[in-house]
């Protein structure tokens, strides 16, 4: 009888140990295992089974019982943090759980560039985030945040930089402004506002004028012949008769040809019409056009027109007569291709 009893508490030790070993593996054994790491996006105000939901569509779990009883074990259900969280392959149960548990999350990368207004920005910014685009627009277009950060509505544009950025999926969109806004202060070193100021332009100005040296070329190497052209004008009080702020008046960004009628378009971005600079920016300028206008080329030149050849590079010319034979070979090789607007 002792023996029976003795191969009985063997055996249900060796299979309590199994299932113990078994739970072991489980809960700090290697998880489910998929060949690249995935993302796991949880929002403000999810529960435990909104998060469970989302580990099994995403493959990370396949099964949500082991899971929850480790989360259940260490009270996750009461701290679910909000955020973008990766996951590799193979992370144990326990390491899961302590990773969201402790709401470490992993920022995203937020890239912009060829932006030409906010709608256009907010859209590509909110695609990286939780946030929505009419979210941003509503705080990027609030005059407490125009005003706390010294912009106008038309100069609020020129805050944000094009580039590459590390933020929190979360990141609310007045703390993305300030974030933007602390880049900004960053990119306007004590040099770059020591050239501004001998242009006699202010920061804003810059900006402006690099949004229509930007517009202009997408050649870099002829941006700062282009900028020093613009600045020769504002110098002597000539016109900048701009064609991309003429486009921009006309709400036609894509137009390849103006004609003679749209100059008169009533706008005061139509610097045909009006003297100085538009009131703010017409795009997003990259920093290379910014600097592009900080260290212009030095110059005589008045005039610029596209080449004949329609590689993207200018011509440029001191006088109007020399400038009218440039703009006559231009406008043969849009005949000759057929472009007419």
């Amino acid at each position: 009888m002792k023996k029976v009893l003795l191969y009985l508490i063997l055996i249900a030790a060796v299979i309590a140990g199994f299932f113990a070993w078994k739970l072991w593996k489980e809960v700090f054994g290697p998880g489910s295992r998929f060949a690249e790491e995935k993302v796991l996006l949880i929002p403000r105000g999810a529960n435990l089974d909104q998060v469970l939901d989302s580990l099994k569509a995403t493959g990370i779990i396949a099964d949500d019982q082991v899971f929850h009883w480790v989360a259940e074990l260490k009270k996750y259900g009461d701290k679910i943090r909000p955020g973008r969280y990766v996951i590799p392959s193979g992370m144990s149960m326990n390491e899961l759980v302590n990773k969201l548990r402790s709401g470490e999350q992993d920022p995203v990368r937020v890239t912009f560039s060829n932006i030409k207004n906010i709608p256009q920005l907010a859209g590509q910014v909110a695609k990286y985030l939780e946030t929505d685009s009419l979210s941003m627009i509503n705080a990027i277009d609030d005059p407490a945040n125009m005003k706390r950060l010294g912009f106008t509505r038309a100069t609020m544009i020129s805050l944000f930089l094009p580039n590459t950025y590390e933020v929190w999926w979360t990141v609310t969109p007045n703390d993305l402004i300030d974030r933007f806004a602390t880049e900004y202060k960053k990119f306007w070193t004590p040099e770059r506002q020591a050239q501004a100021r001998a242009l006699g332009l202010s920061q804003s100005e810059v900006s402006t004028l690099a949004s229509i040296v930007q517009a202009e070329t997408g050649k870099a190497a002829d941006a700062p012949m282009i900028a020093s052209v613009y600045l020769n004008r504002l110098r002597i009080g000539m016109p900048l008769q701009a064609d991309p702020t003429l486009k921009y008046a006309l709400g036609m960004d894509t137009l390849n040809r103006l004609l003679h009628v749209d100059k008169f378009v009533d706008s005061p971005y139509n610097t045909y019409t009006h003297t100085g600079l538009p009131p703010g920016p017409i795009n997003l300028p990259e920093a290379r056009y910014i600097d592009a206008v900080l260290q212009p080329a030095k110059s005589n030149y008045l005039y610029f027109c596209a080449r004949e050849d329609l590689s993207g590079y200018s011509n440029f010319s001191t006088t109007y007569q020399q400038h009218q034979v440039n703009a006559r070979r231009y406008q043969q090789a849009l005949n000759k291709r057929g472009i007419y607007r």
